[in-house]
């Protein structure tokens, strides 16, 4: 798979889009684009994405061997420090790939030490009578959000990063952690058919669920793509360090694989899917591209089927959807498009979004053989 034209010019382009953007002047993270001039909405203080724009530094780094990557890297991930003590369950996101991989890929100390801060920080939010970490009050993405509210987008990141943490810290007590979040999550969200829902809400003192729902899919048992999408990756990541968390990341993947339409590309919401001309998600797409090159190194017997379905969703990503998209296209080259934030509020629903660029950028290298796709 190493010498495929189309694999090496998406990589090429999507280095293109990340040195541009950190050539800017502005100061912001960037979250999502306009996808007529490819300008960037930015968040001051990394929102829950900061994580994706720094993870797509190490990323560069990674593929190009360059050391200025990798300090632009460290600069960036030393900003999200401050949102150690946030109170969110998303920081798995932030420090994961914000910072944790830089030790990962480079082993750069600087990298493992604000890694550490944010793990430990995401500890502490662990509620034991509810066994998981809560979404928490500075989410910031629904009305509906209290102390205990969770959802899957929780596991992903926030997983191996107290797994990763325990091995770098010597704490036992983080796997501990990461084990029953994970295993709550499983008992959450998995429903019968393999489908995932999005969140749940959790009676404080007891732990009782009180109700399962969606946060930004079509309707409470629909399934929302991205909700799909994390579970498959946040299950697979958990199972690297534990042997019983890959039922769980197979049947979820076999879900998504059997379900996919022919273009190659999720809707937003599968349930949506009957419609003439459903709104795409192609950041879903990308996560669950990546997870699924992750789960073939996992799963030997299910490994062509799985690299078979990354691979086609990759092509299909930047066959038409990553720019430019045609030799008229003035927009900047590298942009994956048509990525779907929220389609029940209307923000960002057919724009780049950062975390999308940086599942696809993975996806590229993995199958290009410049990463390892299981290190992640």
């Amino acid at each position: 798979m190493t010498n495929i034209p189309s694999l090496e010019h998406a990589v090429a382009a999507v280095l293109q889009r990340v040195e541009a953007t950190a050539a800017e002047s502005a100061t912001g993270f960037p979250v999502h684009a306009d996808p007529a001039t490819g300008d960037w909405v930015r968040s001051a203080d990394g929102f829950w994405t900061g994580g994706f724009w720094a993870g797509l530094l190490w990323l560069a780094g990674e593929a190009t061997g360059e050391s200025r990557h990798r300090v632009q890297a460290v600069a960036w991930a030393n900003r999200l420090r401050a949102r150690a003590d946030s109170d969110t369950a998303l920081r798995g996101f932030l420090f994961w790939y914000g910072a944790a991989i830089g030790d990962v890929l480079a082993g750069d100390a600087r990298a493992r030490e604000i890694a550490l801060v944010g793990a430990r920080g995401l500890a502490r939010s662990y509620h034991s009578a509810a066994r998981l970490i809560p979404l928490g009050n500075a989410f910031g993405e629904s009305t509906e959000v209290a102390q205990l509210e969770t959802n899957i987008d929780g596991v992903p990141g926030g997983a191996p990063l107290l797994m990763w943490a325990h091995h770098r810290g010597g704490d036992r007590s983080l796997e501990a952690i990461a084990r029953a979040h994970v295993a709550r999550a499983v008992e959450l969200f998995v429903r019968a058919d393999g489908s995932v829902c999005q969140a749940a809400s959790i009676a404080p003192e007891t732990g009782e669920v009180l109700r399962r729902y969606t946060q930004k899919g079509l309707h409470d048992g629909s399934t929302w793509a991205r909700a799909q999408a994390w579970a498959m990756l946040g299950f697979t990541q958990a199972a690297r360090s534990v042997d019983e968390f890959g039922e769980a990341a197979l049947r979820v993947s076999d879900w998504w694989v059997d379900h996919l339409p022919e273009c190659g590309v999720a809707p937003w919401d599968f349930d949506d899917s009957r419609t003439t001309r459903p709104v795409l998600d192609t950041s879903a797409t990308a996560i669950a591209a990546a997870a699924l090159l992750k789960l073939a190194a996992l799963a030997p017997g299910r490994a062509e089927r799985y690299r078979a379905a990354a691979l086609a969703m990759t092509q299909a990503l930047l066959s038409r959807h990553l720019t430019p998209v045609s030799p008229e296209d003035p927009r900047p080259c590298g942009m994956l498009l048509d990525g779907c934030y929220d389609r029940r509020t209307g923000r960002a629903p057919q724009h780049e979004l950062v975390w999308g660029d940086y599942f696809f950028f993975e996806a590229l290298l993995a199958l290009t053989g410049r990463l390892d796709p299981i290190a992640l």
